[in-house]
């Protein structure tokens, strides 16, 4: 009887523990049930009923550099604060020891004093929110606070009070190549310049955290996934940030002084295309561009169009040369006034009696007639195809945003006063990168090389590409490029604002241009109203950097004189900036006269 009685209560435990182990297993057949075989059942379950929550986290949009690096536009953190009005109220604090209740208007005054926002305000916003819905749990208080009054908010301990963060642009040099850079929307949506045409390497794809939650809001333990967020790219330039910064100074300065509309000054590496700099005044700063008229937010320097002037009778002297048809030395007779075969008239801007030029002198004394007799030895459409391989009314490989390109009419629409006027730089326009780039390929032998404003764009995982761009043209032969150079040195040396564009120590090759402007509306020239132009490079015996510096109406000198001091100091600063050697040589001497 004993042994029987021992093993009854054995056999009992050993049931239970079969009877426990058994609902253990049910229960974890339960749990693989939901959280496995039909998990993806159970999740659309808990969607619908509204178990399941997610936050977006958001990229950084890429930065724009210059070509060392510096920053033109990067990224930054602000935050959007809000209230939960149905919690507003007084708070306690403790104070010096003793527990003390702070009313709600000392609260929002507090507030306000980091918000820039009266205590009334504040209160107002709130109101509002209650009065709209009693229950509301929302209230926005105010949007783009910095970290650092993120900060003071959240050290003051007030339970009503959250803000979120989110991604902000900012331009650290304001206007600095504020032109070419652009500018986003309080939205951060692209609105002009490369922010918007190289959109494509800069956006980033925002990010998202998924999540289960409890009934009541807790997030399940596990739960969490995340799909990562990508910054985007850096965008890096070819220009020069602190060689933008003198120049937008000077050219700031210069286009004030002389009563302009407006100015710019670019600059062009002969060697390679790139543009070095883009100066304009005025121009926008993209961290207020609602701040200034909104034709002042893109740049004139590439969508605005102009007649260049005689800056093309150096154009008009590589296609006599290049085709053969004339060299510096060839002479023609020049009055003040011609009239042509064709009943064209064309008279030079200065009264003086007859005189044999030569091509030189033509170039250095800027003769209407001078160039206009010599086009006159080509024909129209060898003129035209020289201009068209010149890049004039082709645009450039810039491909920037709203690009204007010049215009030059097909010979068959040339009058018998345009078949002159176009070999001086009237009735056609041009755009200043075209005109630089026109200059560039003289400088170079002859060789055009596609002008180029992006260097790359390095994506977040550091992939690397660079800009499709176009292919060199040999526009001119290497002969007749140097011939042309040392017609343009001469230009420098003996022209009308030699003395005032001279460097010491270097040779320049430069032309100037004093074109008239057309008004729109009456369909012929404003009376008194120039566009003025110098055009040149450095050094010339191995140049390195072309420099286009333009005015649009000056009025207290309306002839490109006004343009020679900003000239001169703009090219001084690139020689500078890149340390150029100083010439080794003399520039050469030809005949101005037959």
């Amino acid at each position: 009887m004993t042994g029987r009685s021992n093993r009854s209560p054995r056999r009992r435990t050993v049931v239970a523990m079969f009877m426990v182990l058994a609902v253990i297993g049910a229960f974890v057949i339960r749990l693989v049930d939901i959280q496995v075989v039909n998990a993806k059942e159970h999740i659309a379950q808990s969607l619908e009923l509204g178990l399941s929550g997610s936050q977006e986290t958001y990229g950084s949009r890429g930065a724009i550099v210059d070509e060392n690096g510096a920053t033109l536009a990067g990224s930054i953190v602000l935050y959007d604060a809000q209230l939960d009005p149905k919690l507003v109220g007084p708070i306690d604090r403790e104070i010096n020891g003793e527990k003390v209740t702070v009313p709600w208007e000392t609260i929002s005054a507090e507030i306000g004093a980091v918000t820039g926002q009266s205590a009334e305000e504040i209160q107002g916003i709130v109101a509002a929110a209650l009065a709209e819905n009693p229950d509301s749990r929302y209230a926005m208080l105010t949007r783009g606070l910095t970290t650092a009054q993120y900060r003071e908010l959240a050290d003051m301990n007030i339970p009503y009070f959250a803000a979120f963060p989110h991604p902000a642009r900012t331009y650290p040099d304001g206007a600095v190549g504020g032109n070419l850079v652009g500018f986003v929307g309080s939205d951060g949506t692209p609105l002009a310049g490369l922010e918007v045409s190289q959109n494509g390497c800069l956006a980033s794809t925002d990010g998202e955290i998924r999540y289960q939650r409890g009934g009541d809001g807790v997030i399940i333990p596990g739960t969490m996934t995340e799909i990562p967020a990508v910054d985007g790219g850096t965008l890096q330039l070819t220009i020069n940030r602190d060689l933008n910064w003198y120049l937008q100074q000077l050219i700031a300065e210069q286009t004030q002084n002389t009563g302009a509309l407006s100015g710019a000054i670019f600059v062009v590496e002969v060697k390679t295309g790139a543009i070095r700099a883009a100066a304009e005044y005025p121009t926008v700063d993209p961290n207020a561009p609602t701040s200034v008229d909104e034709s002042d937010r893109a740049s004139r320097i590439f969508r605005n169009t102009f007649e260049p002037g005689s800056t093309f009778k150096a154009l008009s002297a590589a296609m006599l040369v290049d085709s053969g048809t004339a060299n510096p030395f060839s002479v023609v007779h020049v009055p003040f006034r011609q009239t042509f075969d064709n009943g064209a008239s064309v008279r030079d801007d200065l009264q003086h009696p007859d005189y044999d030029y030569t091509l030189n002198g033509v170039l250095v004394n800027s003769s209407n007639v001078g160039i206009s007799t010599f086009a006159g030895m080509m024909s129209d459409q060898a003129r035209f195809d020289y201009l068209t391989r010149f890049g004039i009314g082709q645009g450039t490989d810039v491909d920037f945003l709203g690009e204007a390109n010049g215009l030059v009419r097909d010979p068959s629409q040339w009058d018998n006063q345009t078949k002159y006027n176009t070999s001086y730089g009237q009735g056609l326009t041009t755009t200043i990168p075209e005109l630089a780039n026109a200059y560039q390929a003289i400088a170079n032998g002859g060789l055009k090389l596609p002008l180029r404003l992006v260097e790359s764009c390095t994506a977040a995982d550091g992939t690397v590409t660079t800009p499709d761009n176009g292919e060199p043209a040999q526009v001119i032969s290497p002969e007749a490029a140097r011939q042309v150079t040392d017609m343009l040195e001469n230009v420098a040396t003996k022209g009308s604002v030699s003395e005032k564009v001279g460097i010491a120590g270097y040779r320049l090759a430069l032309k100037t241009g004093t074109a008239e402007k057309v008004d729109p509306g009456a369909g012929t020239y404003k009376v008194g109203s120039y566009f003025t132009t110098i055009a040149g490079f450095a050094p010339a015996d191995d140049p390195q950097y072309v420099v286009v510096v333009t005015l649009d109406e000056p009025s207290t000198i309306k002839s490109s004189s006004a343009n020679a001091p900003a000239f001169r100091e703009a090219m001084t600063q690139v020689l500078k900036t890149y340390r150029i050697m100083p010439s080794n040589s003399a520039s050469p001497d030809l005949p101005t006269f037959g």
